[in-house]
């Protein structure tokens, strides 16, 4: 696994962020993506070692385009210099979650976890809901010693406690999140040893997968919304 090429790619993508450079440079992105994809396929077989419901995708099918959406936003910059994936038993649905990682030079890499998208509205009652229904035990997740040693749950979340939910609950702060999800940090010296670092990954999606799975309890029989 060449590490290093995905970071050469990326870097070179970024400082030459346009069409004519993308197209030029076809035959790195392919070498680039290859290797991605076998850095894949690695982490995956040690994910699998402790969660047997992510194996039998193909990495490809689990991985994200390049090519960004610029019609709401001000960057107007067509790709974005990163490779990303999400691995979880539907593949790369945002439900159920898994597992996500992202490569982007700059020390911007990270390995994340739970729900990202917060415009599921359904899923964001879900959750509330259950962590109500299941206080303790979301607790004991989220103070558990390995866990708090590597994250924080984050999320974007509401000023309020919402309508319909205790303000003075004890877990007030969880109930006003829309989403909840877990960053890790990697830099870019990390990953220049691929099989130390599909290891350390690994080991950290296993301290992980308790949050996960609370979250794909409470987002059991979620439909996502028909495009």
């Amino acid at each position: 696994m060449n590490t290093q090429c995905m970071i050469d790619y990326l870097t070179a993508l970024g400082m030459n962020n346009n069409r004519e450079w993308y197209h030029a440079n076809k035959d790195s992105l392919k070498m680039a993506t290859t290797e991605f994809e076998n850095l894949l396929q690695s982490l995956m077989l040690e994910i699998g070692k402790f969660d047997s419901s992510i194996l039998g995708h193909n990495p490809k099918d689990l991985t994200f385009k390049l090519v960004r959406d610029t019609r709401f936003s001000h960057d107007k910059s067509p790709y974005n210099p990163a490779f990303r994936a999400h691995i979880s038993a539907e593949g790369k649905l945002p439900v159920p979650v898994g597992y996500y990682l992202m490569i982007k030079p700059g020390n911007q890499s990270f390995l994340g976890g739970g729900l990202f998208a917060d415009m599921f509205k359904d899923a964001t009652t879900m959750m509330r809901n259950y962590i109500v229904g299941h206080s303790q035990e979301w607790e004991q997740i989220i103070h558990e010693p390995a866990f708090k040693k590597y994250f924080t749950v984050q999320g974007t979340a509401l000023k309020n406690v919402p309508a319909g939910y205790d303000k003075d609950h004890p877990l007030a702060e969880y109930l006003k999140h829309k989403s909840w999800y877990l960053e890790y940090p990697i830099k870019d010296e990390t990953l220049q040893n691929a099989a130390l670092f599909v290891t350390k990954a690994a080991e950290l999606f296993q301290i992980m997968k308790p949050f996960n799975d609370f979250l794909n309890r409470a987002l059991a029989g979620f439909q996502m919304p028909s495009r």
